[in-house]
């Protein structure tokens, strides 16, 4: 019996797999789009079914865009999957940009022979992300490689949204006496990836702090719209941002290690595993730097929003020809922190 849509059976996700048609451009990849895709990210621009989306922008303030490529192994982890993160990470780098996302288009390379029940799992933890993250997924593309040519699946996002006037936090903005903010616990990423991976087991598992920041920023920008920069620790951990913020703006940075906030069985696990939590991943967390006369101002705002309860500041920006990073230890002494050579952690996101 024909479907009213003209395809001829229902797809199988609970048993079917992802084979070389669906990315064929005849009538299963069709039929995946709008069985899956449409289904899952339903709005009026996707509903449409063109190749790409139109939409309205909200007058003044500027266009941010921004996009990422998101290859974490494995596709599930404690506390999220590859589709939740593929959506967290591009809001995230819009809301890092001062501006608040607006729409996603979603880009997936499916392998062949990849269950389709988990490619459902995978689509419907990217609805629910952008559900609770206010955008909407309006356009994407699919394709499918031959079997041991993928890993199962590849996601690429792309993000749109606006910046309003007065905003303007750029890595290059950073100050001398500038106070440096972290939103909450660092390393839970990486280490929850890496615990899965190596089959570590703690007396509290340690999950994945993936999540849409979007709501963090605007709360902050709207109590300190000054703030001078902002940025997701993701690959590279802090210890890559503070870099970068140094190098762009032509400053030192000293950073105190007692105030850092680090979880206690992420220590174990980083020392366990030969790591530095400074290095290691985050996929829900954020650094800031404003005038030290808005930190406490700031630190409040963070720590009465959930995604920022265990904020902190740790550290301020100095004169430094040098641009060095450097960390304030336990015991008095200086270190440097400089950035991460080679790859800690291989496809943490």
């Amino acid at each position: 019996m024909t479907k009213p849509n003209g395809y001829h059976r229902p797809i199988d996700f609970k048993h079917g797999q992802v084979d070389m048609t669906h990315g064929s451009g005849g009538r299963a990849m069709a039929q995946l789009i709008e069985d899956l895709f449409v289904a899952s990210f339903d709005n009026e621009f996707l509903r449409e079914q063109n190749d790409g989306a139109s939409f309205a922008v909200p007058p003044g303030g500027h266009m941010v865009m921004a996009t990422d490529s998101h290859v974490v192994s494995p596709l599930f982890f404690p506390g999220g999957d590859i589709g939740c993160l593929s959506v967290h990470g591009t809001v995230n780098d819009v809301a890092m940009a001062g501006g608040r996302p607006l729409y996603l288009a979603a880009s997936f390379i499916l392998e062949e022979g990849f269950p389709l029940a988990d490619l459902k799992r995978i689509v419907e933890s990217m609805a629910q992300a952008a559900k609770e993250a206010g955008v909407l997924i309006v356009t994407g593309d699919t394709k499918v490689v031959e079997r041991g040519k993928g890993d199962g699946v590849f996601i690429t996002t792309t993000g749109v949204g606006v910046r309003p006037p007065g905003v303007n936090v750029s890595g290059g903005n950073v100050q001398p006496g500038d106070k440096i903010l972290v939103s909450g616990m660092l390393g839970d990423h990486g280490v929850a990836i890496m615990s899965l991976r190596e089959n570590l087991s703690f007396d509290t598992t340690i999950e994945s702090d993936t999540a849409a920041l979007n709501g963090l920023t605007a709360a902050m920008l709207e109590a300190v719209p000054g703030i001078h920069a902002l940025r997701d620790p993701t690959r590279g951990g802090l210890a890559a941002v503070m870099n970068e913020f140094a190098r762009q703006s032509g400053v030192g940075i000293v950073l105190q290690e007692d105030a850092l906030p680090v979880r206690p069985q992420v220590e174990a696990a980083c020392e366990l595993l030969g790591l530095d939590p400074l290095y290691v991943a985050n996929e829900g967390k954020l650094v800031a730097v404003c005038a030290a006369t808005d930190a406490e101002r700031l630190l409040g705002v963070m720590r009465a929003h959930p995604l920022g309860r265990d904020a902190a500041i740790i550290g301020e920006a100095i004169t430094d020809p040098h641009c060095f990073v450097q960390m304030e230890t336990s015991f008095g002494g200086r270190r440097m922190v400089d950035w991460l050579t080679g790859e800690q952690l291989p496809r943490i996101c």
